[in-house]
């Protein structure tokens, strides 16, 4: 799903945002469930790109059951994080597992349930910020960051830009 369009030379439209969504599924016990990325190897909420014609909670539950197994009931939006290196915008749902079996898929060489305390030794601060994020009641959460670190609240990364008519 694409936020924003803008017009090249070539009058070709190129997308300046994508939407990702990805699921926090919590168990009864606590525990999360996390996947070790095929591609870079990385511990990560299993999600991907939102369809054009899909919404945010069905994508979420297509998203985790391709890279898991794990079928869900989504709960509630818990945050948005934007990449600002990569222009990815992602919602993140907490979810329920409603059935399934655990299984590596070609997104995925590893599934697990983690503890909120593995989820910080095994992940990149920037995606285990999402998990613990929604195991606060003072969602939903906006962050921003780069890819690598966070980039605190009320950071600007534009120069101030005044509109007509704002006193």
């Amino acid at each position: 799903m694409l936020l924003y369009m803008s017009q090249s030379q070539e009058a070709t439209p190129s997308p300046l945002h994508s939407v990702s969504v990805a699921g926090v599924v919590v168990r009864e016990d606590g525990r999360l469930l996390a996947i070790r990325r095929a591609d870079n190897g990385t511990w990560e909420l299993p999600g991907g790109v939102l369809e054009l014609d899909e919404t945010p909670e069905a994508g979420v539950a297509r998203e985790v059951l391709e890279e898991t197994g794990i079928h869900v009931e989504v709960d509630e939006l818990t945050g948005v994080y934007k990449n600002t290196t990569r222009g990815i915008v992602a919602l993140v749902f907490r979810c329920k597992p409603s059935g399934g079996t655990e299984r590596t898929s070609a997104e995925s060489t590893a599934v697990s349930w983690l503890t909120p305390d593995e989820v910080s030794e095994r992940m990149a601060e920037v995606y285990a910020i999402r998990l613990l994020d929604a195991l606060d009641s003072n969602g939903p959460h906006v962050r921003s960051h780069d890819g690598k670190q966070l980039i605190p609240v009320g950071s600007q990364l534009m120069p101030d830009v005044s509109i007509p008519g704002d006193a």
